[in-house]
C-alpha cells in the first residue's frame, strides 16, 4: 500500500493544473507558507478543505471522497474498534469482499497508515476526506454510543481503577488511549449523554443491577446493558466526588453539581442523589450553557413552534404596560424556554427587567437574575419583596409556589408592573382553581391577570426518516378521531435512522393554549364558575385548546398521532 505514495507530483502544481489557483499565486504563497503548503492555502483562504482533500487524493493517488452527510454503518463496527476509530481519528467507510476501506486526511502520515496496516491489514484500501468532513462524521455517527458499550463492556470484565481526581475537560479522543477505569466509564457516559441531546442521566438501582438511562426529548432510553450490582459503589462515590458530596452520607438526599469543559464547551452538571430501598439513585441534569447562549442569539417565540393565532395573541400580551402573564404545564414542558423567549423579545435598555429563580438556570444579558437561597432566607417571597424596591419596570417570577408570593405577585401587577410567572397545572382554565385554593382575592387576581398559557412539548418527526403511515385501529380510537378524519388525514412517521437514533424523532416544539382574559371569562372567574364551563366559554371566545394544537401538528406532518394521544387529554 506504500509503495505508490512516494510516485506523486507536486501539491502545487495538482492544484494549478485543477484551475483553482494561477501557479504565480502558488509559487508566491509556498515562499511565505508557515506550514504545510495546503493548510497555508486554507487559512488564507484561497482553498477549502475539499479542494486540499481532493489534491491530495490525486497526489497520492488515491480516491477522493467527499463525506457530507455519510454516517458510519454499524456493521462496520465488527471490523473496526471504536476507540481505535477516535484515537486514529479515521472513518471506516466500506467493507466488500474482506475488503476494508478507511478514509483518512493526511496520506503524508506514514505512522497512521502503518498504524492501519497492522490493524485491519496491508490491503487496507486508503480513501482521502477533508479533516472536518471526518470530525463531522464521527460527531454524528453513532461511534459514542458504541465506545460506552466497549467500555461497559471492559469495566465489566472488571478493569477497573478507582480514581478520585478533579475531571477538567473530557472529549472521546482524549479519553480512547486511556485504561479502562471508573472515571473513564463516568466520563464517557457524560460525553455520550451530550452527544444524544440527552437533557437528564439516570443512574437507577435495582436488586438485578444498575441501569443506566437518558432522557432525550423527554423519553427515557437505556444507556447501557444492566450492570453488576456491584459496580453501583464505585458509581456513587465517583459522581460524589465529582460533584463535592459528602461520599460517607448514605441515608438522606443530597445535591451537587460539578462543571466540565466538553468539546470546547462548558456544561453544567446539576447531581441529585435520593435513597432507595436497594441503594442511592442519581439523577443528573444536564445543563448545556454555551449551547443555550448561542440558541438565545436567535431565539424568539416563532422558535417555539406556536400555532400562529396563539403567537398572535401572546405577543400583544408581553407588550402590555402591566399585568400578569401566567404560563402553567407539568415540569419539563418547556415554561422556562417559553419565559425567556418572551423576554427576548421584549429586552431592551429603556426598561429594568430583574428575575427571580430557582435555580438560574441560564444567565441572559441585559437582566438582572436574582437566585433563590432558601439556607440565606432568599424566598420567592422575600426576593420579590426586595425586587420591587429596584425600581423595575416588568417582573419574572420563575415559580408560584405558596400564596404570599402569589399575593406579592398580584399586587406587583396591579401597581404598574408587568408580571411573568409560572405556576404548575394541567390546562390554562385548571390555574384559575389553583389561586382560588391559594385564597386570594378573586377580583384582585381577575384584574391583575392578562392571559394564562399551558402549553406541551410535542416530540418532532425526524426529517431524514419520515413517510407516510397508516393509522392503527387502536391510535385513532385512542384519539377519538371519526372515521372521516382518518380518510381525509394523512399522517407521518420516522422509521428510525442514525441521526435520531433510531427513536424515529429529534429535537421538540411547543403547542399551547392561550386564554386572554375578555370581559366574559373576568365575570365567569369573578363568580367561580365551574373549570368545565370557563373552559367551554374560552373556546368560544377563540381560544385553540392543547388539543386541537396538537392534532393540527400532526395533520401537517410534524409530529404522530401517536406522540399527540401521548402527550394531550382527549377533549369531551
Amino acid at each position: 500500500m506504500n509503495s505508490k505514495l512516494f510516485k506523486r507530483r507536486r501539491f502545487g502544481e495538482i492544484i494549478s493544473g485543477m484551475g483553482i489557483l494561477t501557479r504565480d499565486v502558488i509559487e508566491a504563497e509556498a515562499v511565505v507558507a508557515e506550514c504545510r503548503l495546503g493548510e497555508w492555502l486554507v487559512k488564507k483562504g484561497l482553498l477549502n478543505a475539499e479542494q486540499v482533500a481532493a489534491a491530495l487524493a490525486e497526489q497520492f493517488e488515491l480516491e477522493y471522497t467527499k463525506l457530507g452527510d455519510f454516517i458510519i454503518p454499524g456493521e462496520l463496527f465488527e471490523n473496526f474498534r471504536v476507540d481505535d476509530v477516535y484515537r486514529l481519528g479515521i472513518v471506516p467507510y466500506s467493507a466488500n469482499n474482506g475488503s476494508l476501506a478507511v478514509v483518512i486526511d493526511n496520506p503524508l502520515n506514514f505512522g497512521l497508515i502503518e498504524e492501519i496496516e497492522r490493524l485491519y491489514g496491508a490491503d487496507t484500501v486508503l480513501r482521502v476526506g477533508s479533516a472536518p468532513g471526518i470530525k463531522a462524521v464521527l460527531e454524528r455517527s453513532e461511534v459514542a454510543a458504541r465506545f460506552l458499550k466497549n467500555v461497559s463492556v471492559d469495566y465489566e470484565a472488571g478493569e477497573e481503577k478507582s480514581g478520585h481526581g478533579g475531571v477538567k475537560s473530557i472529549s472521546m479522543d482524549s479519553m480512547a488511549g486511556q485504561e479502562s477505569s471508573i472515571e473513564k466509564f463516568i466520563n464517557t457516559v457524560l460525553l455520550v449523554a451530550m452527544k444524544k441531546r440527552a437533557s437528564d442521566i439516570h443512574f437507577e438501582v435495582y436488586d438485578s443491577g444498575v441501569k443506566i438511562k437518558y432522557r432525550i426529548d423527554g423519553i427515557l432510553y437505556s444507556a447501557t446493558e444492566t450492570l453488576d450490582k456491584s459496580h453501583h459503589r464505585a458509581f456513587i462515590t465517583r459522581i460524589k466526588v465529582m460533584a463535592k458530596l459528602d461520599i460517607a452520607e448514605n441515608r438522606v438526599p443530597q445535591d451537587g453539581h460539578f462543571i466540565l469543559k466538553i468539546s470546547g464547551r462548558d456544561t453544567d452538571f446539576r447531581v441529585s442523589i435520593l435513597p432507595t430501598v436497594f441503594g442511592e439513585d442519581i439523577v443528573i441534569r444536564i445543563l448545556d450553557r454555551s449551547a443555550f447562549e448561542s440558541r438565545m442569539k436567535s431565539m424568539s417565540l416563532e422558535t417555539l413552534g406556536f400555532d400562529a393565532v396563539t403567537m398572535k395573541k401572546f405577543k400583544k400580551s408581553i407588550r402590555e404596560p402591566y399585568g400578569m402573564i401566567l404560563i402553567t404545564g407539568p415540569t419539563g414542558s418547556g415554561k422556562t424556554t417559553t419565559l425567556y423567549a418572551a423576554l427576548s423579545e421584549i429586552n431592551s435598555s429603556e426598561e429594568k427587567i430583574i428575575t427571580i429563580e430557582d435555580p438560574v438556570e441560564y444567565q441572559i444579558n441585559g437582566i438582572v437574575q436574582v437566585p433563590v437561597n432558601e439556607k440565606k432566607k432568599v424566598t420567592f417571597a422575600g426576593g420579590l419583596r426586595s425586587i420591587l424596591r429596584h425600581d423595575p419596570d416588568k417582573i419574572v417570577v420563575g415559580e408560584i409556589r405558596d400564596p404570599e408570593t402569589a399575593q406579592i405577585a398580584v399586587q406587583s401587577a396591579l401597581t404598574g408592573h408587568l408580571v411573568f410567572t409560572t405556576v404548575h397545572a394541567n390546562s390554562a382554565c385548571d390555574v384559575i382553581g389553583r389561586f382560588n385554593h391559594m385564597g386570594l382575592n378573586v377580583q384582585s387576581f381577575v384584574s391583575a391577570l392578562n392571559c394564562v398559557v399551558a402549553q406541551r412539548l410535542l416530540r418532532n418527526i425526524c426529517p431524514d426518516c419520515r413517510e407516510k403511515t397508516e393509522i392503527l385501529k387502536d391510535e385513532f380510537s385512542a384519539a377519538e378521531l371519526k372515521v372521516k378524519q382518518i380518510a381525509d388525514g394523512v399522517w407521518y412517521e420516522g422509521k428510525g435512522c442514525d441521526k435520531c437514533s433510531g427513536t424515529g424523532y429529534i429535537g421538540r416544539s411547543a403547542v399551547a393554549e392561550y386564554m386572554g382574559l375578555t370581559p366574559r371569562l373576568r365575570a365567569m372567574i369573578s363568580e367561580k364558575r365551574p373549570t368545565t364551563e370557563l373552559q367551554q366559554a374560552a373556546v368560544e371566545e377563540g381560544m385553540v385548546t392543547l388539543r386541537m394544537a396538537a392534532m393540527e401538528k400532526a395533520v401537517r406532518g410534524e409530529t404522530t398521532l401517536k406522540e399527540v394521544n401521548r402527550v394531550t387529554f382527549t377533549e369531551d
